[in-house]
């Protein structure tokens, strides 16, 4: 159950506390990474806190498009639906602003990122092969969208 944690803003001041969260992924961005998005007007953080910084997403948003950066959960406080409710909070400040369509690249290993992607209306657009790198290779990335209709009809919101 998530309605007890709040989502905020995140600040330039968060950087630290996003970035020791954000370790946790392959290829982890810093502070000075964490502090350089935040202190961007067109990035949005966002971020669970419960008693600490338990969950955050960076989307970026330019003219009518928007790009989801990253989400990501603290290990401990997965399953509980947080990355569920950064992402439909992110979704509706980029919605705020003006953005059409969504765009986000997601490593074809992360099968719980996938299927949050899909229950809340993304599909998938193309394929990076060999986009991210891992110990030992590399993984393929699954481009997705969320807007209006695409050409083909696939999609609309």
């Amino acid at each position: 159950m998530t309605a007890g944690v709040p989502i905020r803003r995140l600040e330039p001041a968060d950087a630290a506390a996003a970035a020791s969260l954000h370790a946790a992924m392959p290829e982890p961005w810093n502070e000075a990474d964490w502090a350089k998005f935040l202190a961007d007007p067109l990035v949005i953080g966002l971020g669970a806190v419960e008693n600490a910084l338990i969950g955050a997403i960076l989307l970026r948003v330019v003219a009518d498009e928007a790009e989801v950066l990253t989400v990501i959960v603290a290990e401990t406080a997965r399953g509980r639906g947080i990355g569920r409710r950064l992402l439909d909070a992110g979704l509706e400040e980029v919605a705020r602003r003006g953005a059409k369509a969504t765009f986000l690249e997601v490593a074809t290993d992360n099968a719980a990122a996938i299927a949050l992607y899909y229950v809340t209306g993304f599909v998938e657009i193309g394929r990076r092969r060999g986009y991210y790198r891992r110990p030992g290779g590399s993984q393929d990335a699954l481009t997705m969208r969320k807007g209006p209709a695409l050409d083909d009809g696939r999609h609309a919101t």
